[in-house]
């Protein structure tokens, strides 16, 4: 890697004219989904990333010695930093695990000390990663159009959604034969219903890395983990199968994934503003600067399931400015994060906390 990392400036960034009103369009369309799962669970839950498979504390770990473009932000004092992590699936309503859709692992690191985001309450760092590699839509726009189509089958037809999943897992292997991908029908229930212990999960997104910018990646190294990766997990008449799965399993192994970063390049080749492209690794590598070490825990443990999956809000705009999520997707995701989190205290009469403060 001979070319030097790009350096953040404000400039890189394009917004669109219209940006303000499909953000506006995108919180009615989650309006729909809030609005349908609230009355049929009696309860609000998360516009996307509704059902949570296991929520643990562990703690990410910094690298000392880094090279001076990646001991930026967060990453660049070495140390150890508490944190809440939560594997969810994508969608909005809570569906049986026979339905394949891709897996998120979102963290809320603790005691962050640095200028914040606008916004962001607290002293935490959130990451927001999904086990896809590219964002399902170039842009915001296009993205309203897949909530829409979502928000009209949220919670309807879950035999329907089933038997639709199976033929595209069908489909996404007979692609994947002949090397190609399509995140569209991953994210309609084509992708494979992977052990998510065993995935590596990818920001997606760019964002600043301090001085310059980056996407980021968590990859599983403990060796019980990788002997995961790849491994189906039978949803078959087990509705709670990943659950119940991810719970054995956590009671038994420690877990640890890689946080590893891709300084950008190229910006033509590795765009800010569109995320379907993938940032090509001979151009830029994937390096590391922290671990996240998760102990061996019930991964289900009720005061942890109160805790983290229904008092805590993760989004990517809860951090440092060093942070910033960048591209017109990410602005988008700003307002429609709080947007559902606001509904769901609302609703549920129980308002999220952003932790603050030393031991807190």
């Amino acid at each position: 890697m001979t070319t030097a990392p790009i350096r953040f400036s404000p400039g890189l960034e394009k917004r669109k004219p219209d940006e303000a009103e499909t953000i506006q369009q995108l919180n009615e369309a989650f309006d729909v989904i809030l609005e349908k799962t609230a009355e049929d669970y009696g309860r609000a839950v998360r516009s996307v990333h509704a059902k949570a498979h296991g929520v643990m504390k562990g703690e990410l770990v910094i690298d000392d010695g880094l090279p001076a473009e990646l001991a930026q932000g967060l990453f660049a004092t070495a140390g150890r930093h508490r944190a809440m992590v939560r594997i969810s699936t994508n969608a909005g309503d809570i569906l049986p695990d026979a339905v394949s859709l891709p897996r998120g692992l979102a963290i809320k690191v603790l005691d962050v000390a640095g200028e914040r985001l606008p916004g962001a309450d607290g002293t935490a760092q959130d990451f927001v990663t999904n086990n896809g590699k590219v964002f399902v839509a170039k842009d915001a726009k296009t993205f309203l159009g897949n909530v829409k189509m979502l928000a009209r089958t949220t919670d309807r037809l879950e035999g329907t959604k089933e038997v639709l999943s199976a033929a595209l897992r069908g489909v996404h292997n007979a692609l994947e034969t002949v090397g190609l991908s399509s995140p569209k029908v991953d994210t309609l229930g084509g992708v494979p219903n992977s052990d998510p212990l065993g995935e590596t999960y990818n920001s997606v997104t760019p964002y600043r890395w301090g001085d310059y910018i980056a996407k980021y990646r968590l990859v599983p190294v403990a060796p019980d983990q990788v002997a995961l990766t790849g491994r189906i997990v039978e949803a078959a008449d087990r509705p709670d199968a990943i659950r119940e799965d991810v719970r054995v399993e956590m009671q038994r192994l420690d877990a640890e994934w890689e946080f590893q970063v891709q300084l950008c390049r190229d910006l033509e080749k590795q765009p800010i503003e569109d995320p379907t492209v993938e940032w090509d690794q001979e151009i830029s590598s994937f390096q590391r600067v922290a671990v996240l070490r998760v102990p061996a825990q019930d991964s289900w443990d009720p005061e942890q399931v109160r805790e983290i999956d229904e008092e805590t809000r993760f989004s990517i705009w809860t951090g440092l400015a060093a942070h910033q999520p960048l591209g017109n997707i990410n602005r988008a995701r700003n307002e429609t994060y709080r947007h559902s989190a606001d509904f769901r205290a609302r609703v549920n009469g129980c308002p999220y906390h952003e932790p603050s403060g030393v031991g807190a």
